[in-house]
């Protein structure tokens, strides 16, 4: 099974147009997916390092990139995947369409399981995003020009800036980035109503509608990565160039953090420009070593693989890896001292945390733990050339 050219998750992107893959972007997004993984399956939610959970509202947290970092990403991908499609008309777009939509409705899937309470269900949620920005990404790539792509870009991070610093926010009067009364949350509680947003946060929603449109602006980052690495430019010339804009960007990022807080929950602006600026960095690096310096020296390409593995089925392994543990936890079995516990917490408990003293580690060991046994399935898929298309 391979991937179509419209495939934005499992690449199959062309190099200059060349007939190597441009393997440093799966290796990038691959390890983005590893880390997803990771920090969403801790053996305990009660005990984890630090830099593995989001910051508590501004601020960031090494945790807090990975979602940025995949849709920056989704950006570059649709770069390789759609350029040559920009005069296909609808055909292409129904294609987008569709792909958009069944990433959604994955996501509402998960949302649902196991209960499926269409009154109190969450609408939006991570798969969710990845559609909406995939879906207004694309569109914007087959309809405009680098330049256009970039007064977007800038348009909408300075409206949304306004929007949430100067607007009254009604109800409340003045404008606010307060958690539960800043203008996001108003929208979430208006449009998707208090019993649709997620529920630990009960009247907004991290991924909510608002906050959608500066996350837009993350994969808008990554279309103008995608075109500036297709051009027929020295690779040194665009790595250089590459990396001077992660700089700029990152720079400008830190700058805005002091009127407009960094924050993830509220996808401001200032944090659009600091992961996008880090993505640009990573991605540089990625693309130096691997696709210009690795070349053709086969021992060292092949190092990256293992996260190439996670890279080419990126949206299944989310998807299951978000679904398998409530399959688990809904299998309860019966401990010594007579207590229920799901399959995946009696695992955890018997197997996993014993030998450990400190709590942390095995919680640790336990994500971990997790991520080899996706390693080790993802890896036979990419030995058999199995890549499952979304």
């Amino acid at each position: 099974m391979q991937p179509s050219v419209s495939a934005p998750f499992a690449s199959d992107q062309q190099a200059n147009g060349s007939s190597g893959r441009l393997l440093s972007l799966d290796f990038f997004r691959g390890l983005t997916v590893a880390a997803m993984v990771l920090v969403n399956n801790p053996g305990d939610w009660a005990h984890i390092y630090a830099p593995l959970e989001h910051a508590p509202w501004n601020g960031w947290t090494p945790t807090d990139l990975i979602f940025p970092f995949f849709l920056f990403i989704v950006g570059v991908s649709i770069t390789f995947a759609l350029d040559g499609k920009k005069a296909a008309g609808k055909g292409i777009v129904g294609k987008i369409v569709k792909r958009s939509l069944t990433l959604f409705l994955l996501g509402l899937f998960l949302n649902f399981f196991p209960k499926f309470d269409l009154t109190t269900v969450r609408i939006l949620g991570v798969l969710q995003r990845i559609a909406l920005v995939y879906l207004a990404c694309s569109l914007i790539f087959l309809k405009t020009t680098s330049r256009q792509q970039f007064y977007i870009l800038c348009g909408m991070l300075v409206g949304y800036y306004i929007v949430m610093t100067f607007v009254p926010v009604p109800g409340v009067g003045y404008a606010n980035l307060e958690p539960e009364t800043n203008m996001a949350a108003w929208f979430d509680r208006v449009i998707l109503t208090p019993a649709h947003v997620y529920k630990p946060a009960k009247v907004w929603d991290p991924e909510g509608l608002l906050s959608t449109l500066p996350a837009l602006c993350t994969g808008l980052l990554g279309i103008l990565t995608g075109t500036w690495l297709r051009t027929n430019r020295p690779a040194a010339e665009k790595v250089a160039w590459l990396f001077a804009a992660g700089c700029l960007t990152t720079l400008c990022g830190l700058i805005w953090d002091g009127f407009f807080p960094i924050n993830k929950a509220l996808w401001t602006s200032s944090y659009v420009l600091l992961a996008g600026g880090l993505a640009m960095l990573g991605l540089a690096l990625c693309y130096w070593l691997i696709d210009v310096k690795g070349g053709t020296a086969s021992n060292y390409r092949r190092g990256v693989l293992p996260f190439v593995a996670f890279g080419v089925n990126a949206i299944t392994v989310f998807f299951l890896s978000g679904l398998i543990p409530r399959v688990m936890n809904l299998i309860h079995i019966t401990q010594l001292d007579g207590t229920e516990v799901g399959s995946k917490e009696y695992l955890y408990q018997n197997f996993i945390a014993p030998p450990f003293a400190d709590p942390k580690n095995a919680s640790l060991a336990g994500a971990l733990i997790f991520v080899l046994i996706w390693f080790v399935i993802l890896w036979w898929l990419y030995r058999k050339n199995v890549i499952i298309k979304v």
